[in-house]
Order: structure tokens, then sequence, then C-alpha cells
């Protein structure tokens, strides 16, 4: 069986150091606010501009980002920089 790529020393490595550089969230611009709980909707995520769906690197620093787990959570595999806005109801 296979391990997890995502648990393995260079990988830890890589969210340790963009942690430390304190880099605000790519895909809103807002300060990641340090030592939250990592359920926490704007706590410190690592996100790939290419996902690693579309055949992004896993362990490249040119392609992880500094984002918010609800803006991470919001892009999902999409490749752009920005989620969509949603729509109003009233037209």
């Amino acid at each position: 069986m296979a391990s997890n790529p995502r648990t393995g020393r260079p990988y830890r490595r890589l969210v340790a150091d963009l942690r430390r550089r304190g880099d605000p969230c790519w895909l809103c611009g807002h300060s990641i606010p340090p030592g939250l709980d990592a359920r926490h909707p704007l706590s410190f995520t690592l996100d790939h501009v290419v996902p690693l769906s579309r055949g992004g690197s896993l362990l490249d620093p040119a392609n992880a980002r500094s984002a918010h787990r609800r803006c991470n959570s919001a892009k999902g595999n999409r490749t752009e920089s920005r989620p969509p806005t949603r729509a109003s109801r009233r037209w």
C-alpha cells in the first residue's frame, strides 16, 4: 500500500515555510491570523495554483500559496485566481 505524500517530511517543510513567511491569503488578500484552530474558516491552508487534479505539482514551491480555509474551499479545483462571485437574486 502506497503512503500518502502529504504526510511526508518534504510536504510538511513546504507548509512550515509558507506559514513562517506570513503571506496574506492569495485569493482574498486579507491576512491569515496565526494560531487559529485548523477547522476555523480563516485558518491557514496550503493552496495549489494549478490543482493536483489538473496536473499541478505537489511539492513545487512555485505552485504553493497561502490561503484561508474558506477561500481555498470556495476555489475548489478551478485554476482562476478568484472564485466566482454569486449573482444576486434581484435582476
